[in-house]
């Protein structure tokens, strides 16, 4: 064997992977196609803002990843609130109230992908091979084998997909996947603001989609807006400021005027989920196991939360030489499925309730929702628990 484990994708998922397998004792190479971009050390703000939970940035640090990053350039998220679209319907959150010191952490992507990089310069273990592009894949009883199209070929005793939505590992192994587009985007941008947000994150369900703005350093936040398509567009087109104030519009100027300081970019969003994460020699993690509607944040969450739960198997397989079988793998598939499956079936849940021109008794019920849910002290403590994972 060349290695133990060959990794396709080094985005946020395969590399932490990489770097949670060092318990394991395993030998790694992890195949990129893109060469890294330089982080530039500027005053500007990435367009890719992720909410990691406190779990997830437990597992970075634990990889030596998350001490890397600058703390300045980390938001704090200390409380939540969710609004009805009516005036009276919302629902909070206390990070304080729940016992905990923050909901959650939001952070640049791409700063958060150089430290996951630069912790992986330091591990002896992993062969980082790129940019290198896959050709094929084949399968034995004994080893998966990956050709590149450099001509090089490597066999391991195991291949994790780490490769994204549209991951070529998956389809490469035959996994089937359930698909269903939900002809809406996510219009993204970051924009500075005229009253402070006190480190807590907005979200609106509104009858055009959802619209969360997450609060960054400073008087600044990151806006989410998952529309329609047609509205996805629209917004896209809108010159700086007309967009800046129509967002603070659609949030009642919760925030007061705001300013542009990120270009507005568009993402399609669909939700997907492989029928399976495993097979002989082969195991799935992240957006190429699973997508989610972005309205709960827990998109890249979920995919380390994999990361996690694969090391783990792995490093545990006590004297199984072979970490590749499929009977360890599954392991690994049972103790994420419920996870993935509930995540999906509540954003999903959610999306379809909240964006659709509803009956007047289904606008009264979900609204009604929201509030019922604010007054449960002890639901509302139980959502808390789980989304902090």
């Amino acid at each position: 064997m060349d290695c133990d484990v060959i990794i396709v994708g080094g985005g946020l998922v395969g590399a932490s992977l990489a770097l949670a397998l060092r318990a394991a004792r395993l030998r790694v190479a992890l195949v990129e196609a893109h060469v890294l971009r330089p982080y530039l050390q500027d005053i500007s703000w990435g367009q890719r803002i992720y909410a990691i939970s406190p779990g997830s940035a437990a597992l970075l640090e634990s990889c030596g990843a998350w001490q890397r990053l600058d703390s300045a350039r980390i938001s704090r998220v200390e409380d939540m609130r969710i609004f009805g679209d009516d005036a009276a319907s919302e629902l909070d959150f206390s990070a304080y109230e729940t016992g905990l010191r923050e909901l959650a952490f939001i952070v640049e992507g791409r700063a958060l992908q150089r430290a996951l990089w630069e912790a992986l310069q330091a591990e002896p273990q992993v062969e980082r091979i790129v940019p290198a592009s896959c050709s094929a894949l084949a399968v034995t009883a004994e080893a998966a084998e990956l050709s590149l199209k450099n001509g090089r070929k490597l066999r391991a005793q195991l291949i994790v997909g780490a490769d994204g939505a549209d991951s070529w590992v998956r389809t490469q192994a035959g996994f089937e996947i359930m698909l269903r587009p939900y002809h809406q985007s996510a219009v993204v941008a970051n924009f500075s603001t005229a009253q402070p947000h006190h480190g807590t994150a907005f979200q609106w369900f509104r009858r055009d989609g959802v619209l969360a703005l997450l609060p960054l350093p400073g008087a600044r936040i990151s806006m989410v807006w998952s529309t329609t398509e047609s509205h996805a567009a629209h917004l896209l087109a809108l010159a700086p400021e007309v967009l800046a104030a129509e967002v603070a519009a659609a949030s009642g100027d919760m925030l007061g005027a705001l300013q542009m300081i990120t270009p507005a970019a568009m993402l399609p969003l669909y939700l997907q989920r492989a029928r399976h994460f495993v097979a002989p020699r082969i195991a799935l993690v992240g957006d190429a196991a699973h997508t989610v509607h972005p309205l709960a944040g827990q998109g890249v969450n979920l995919g380390f939360r994999d990361a996690r739960e694969l090391a783990k198997v792995l490093a545990q397989r006590g004297a199984q030489n072979d970490c590749g079988i499929y009977h360890l793998l599954r392991r690994y598939e049972r103790a994420r499925r419920e996870d993935v499956v509930a995540t999906q079936f509540t954003t999903d849940t959610l999306q379809r309730l909240f964006n659709r021109e509803p009956r007047s008794w289904m606008a009264a019920a979900r609204n009604f929702g929201l509030r019922l849910t604010n007054r449960g002290a002890w639901l509302k403590s139980l959502l808390v628990r789980h989304a902090v994972e």
